[in-house]
């Protein structure tokens, strides 16, 4: 049946009126997110893995902004007193994120303290937005041993520099492994290298590969502790590293050697960077 001409137009003017609406509802929606400070993960992980192993408060380097965002939302849901959102991401901090972590479920290395991606998106909700996000990726297979998707292209990056092949002697995701690891394997983002068949020269040369794609990385002898010569190296930033591995990393920043005697760092010198920043180079 034919519609008269004025029910005709009638339905066409509410029919543009109704899209008109749900258009300039989703513009609202997009200027609103847009409108929202933003959190750079990159900054804010950084500074979780640095900032507890200082001895005293300097903060981190371009991560105040997005720590103190990240601290007020804690303190708004009384996980953390507001004496402590000082962008500065203590040992303080990684636990009132940690709690955060558990309050939404996750445990494990989920609720590590280092802000996830999950996590962090969620935290922001309606308050912040995030830019600079780090995924570890998946779990994948190298050789015998399993490592996570950004690990493993990290690897080979550090392979192509160095111009031969980097063997494994212990992988990542390792809980109760290696004793002599203190627990670094237990996470994501930490490797053991082979240095068999190399010479002096060419051990330094694969730590240096290694820390130049973002790891921290550090050569391993017997007169240290009950273990053969390797190649320690822990990814930078990856955000399921375990507890232990996220405190070698802050002391990489601080020009340690990773142990427990906090001594001096004994590796190449190198411009520190993550994955990330490698890339962006």
């Amino acid at each position: 049946m034919k519609l008269p001409s004025c029910a005709a137009a009638l339905m066409a003017a509410v029919l543009f009126a109704s899209l008109t609406g749900v258009s300039e509802a989703s513009a609202a929606r997009m200027a609103d997110a847009e409108a929202l400070p933003s959190v750079n993960m990159e900054a804010a992980v950084k500074a979780a893995q640095i900032d507890p192993r200082r001895p005293d408060s300097t903060l981190t380097p371009g991560a105040k902004a997005s720590v103190l965002l990240i601290e007020q939302a804690l303190r708004d849901r009384r996980l953390l007193d507001a004496k402590w959102v000082d962008g500065y991401f203590g040992t303080t901090t990684v636990a009132a994120y940690a709690n955060y972590q558990k309050s939404l479920g996750l445990s494990g290395l989920d609720a590590n303290g280092l802000p996830g991606k999950t996590s962090l998106t969620k935290l922001g909700t309606g308050r912040f937005k995030v830019s600079d996000i780090i995924d570890p990726g998946t779990r994948v297979s190298t050789g015998a041993f399993v490592v996570n998707a950004r690990t493993r292209s990290m690897l080979a990056e550090a392979k192509r520099l160095l111009g031969r092949d980097l063997k494994l002697d212990q992988g990542s995701y390792n809980p109760g492994g290696d004793p002599t690891s203190a627990g670094t394997h237990d996470g994501g983002g930490v490797i053991d290298v082979s240095v068999k068949g190399m010479n002096s020269a060419t051990r330094t040369a694969a730590v240096r590969a290694l820390r130049l794609v973002g790891f921290a990385a550090w050569l391993r002898s017997p007169q240290q502790d009950d273990w053969p010569w390797h190649i320690h190296a822990a990814a930078i930033s990856d955000t399921s590293l375990s507890g232990q591995a996220q405190h070698q990393i802050g002391d990489y920043y601080l020009g340690l050697n990773g142990l427990a005697g906090r001594g001096p760092d004994d590796g190449p010198k190198v411009t520190i960077r993550t994955w990330e920043e490698y890339q962006r180079r």
